[in-house]
């Protein structure tokens, strides 16, 4: 994904939650890529080869569905429309 795009989408990502246990947050811009990755090509979240380094495909999943529940992907349609 190039900067440009991410300019556009990264404001529209809501805060992340506040920290629990567990291991460190996972980058939004690699999870966004991990999703993209497992919808171009169409597998199972838990297929998500750990070594493109986009993290695990439950983690990329999690964001999916705080970012849905968010309306970030509405969002996103409107903003990219109008660049």
């Amino acid at each position: 994904m190039d900067d440009d795009l991410w300019a556009l989408i990264e404001p529209l990502l809501p805060p992340r939650p506040e920290r629990s246990p567990g291991p460190k947050p996972v980058d939004d811009r690699l999870c966004l890529q991990g999703i993209l990755y497992v919808l171009n090509q169409d597998i199972a979240w838990k297929l998500l080869p750990l070594e493109l380094e986009f993290d695990s495909g439950q983690t990329c999943w999690r964001s999916l569905d705080r970012w849905q529940k968010a309306g970030v992907f509405e969002s996103c349609t409107g903003a990219c429309s109008r660049s």
